[in-house]
């Protein structure tokens, strides 16, 4: 834990410009905005999923801006989304550059019919920002799903 004691006001402009960011991730995952989404990343970004946190081989690996639309597309397959940030530390900040790190509860609702399933994934980020014309942008963002949940919904 950071101890701030005093801060610049650039740098707490920079730390909530950088808790924004990640809010707004989970914000247009869940309003199906995937134009606005890719807008948070670098042109090159790298984006890598692992679904099983513990194997270091990735289950998905991209890298572009434009790679992340299929991925962000998918999330039509669900009646709704909704992703919960957690906590959201910043590991590192020096001028245009920071690490991070965010948890994530993301629910995903699938309804057939009368059938209603929900699926919850834990989720954990590893992050590279980057500030880019005065806005900071996720320029790697690393995936680690810790485990998922799966239940009938009445």
């Amino acid at each position: 834990m950071s101890n701030h004691v005093s801060i610049s006001p650039a740098e707490a402009a920079d730390r909530l410009a950088i808790r924004e960011l990640v809010e707004a991730y989970a914000h247009c995952a869940d309003r199906r905005d995937a134009k606005g989404q890719m807008s948070l990343f670098t042109d090159d970004t790298h984006f890598v999923v692992y679904m099983n946190a513990k194997d270091p081989i990735p289950s998905q690996e991209l890298h572009s801006r434009e790679a992340l639309a299929p991925v962000f597309a998918d999330l039509n397959k669900y009646a709704a989304t909704m992703h919960f940030v957690g906590q959201s530390t910043i590991l590192t900040l020096t001028g245009d550059r920071g690490t991070g790190e965010a948890y994530c509860l993301a629910h995903h609702l699938t309804v057939d019919g009368e059938k209603r399933q929900l699926m919850i994934a834990a989720l954990r980020y590893y992050d590279t920002f980057v500030k880019v014309d005065s806005a900071w942008l996720f320029a790697e963002r690393l995936l680690y799903v810790d485990w998922i949940e799966e239940r009938a919904l009445s």
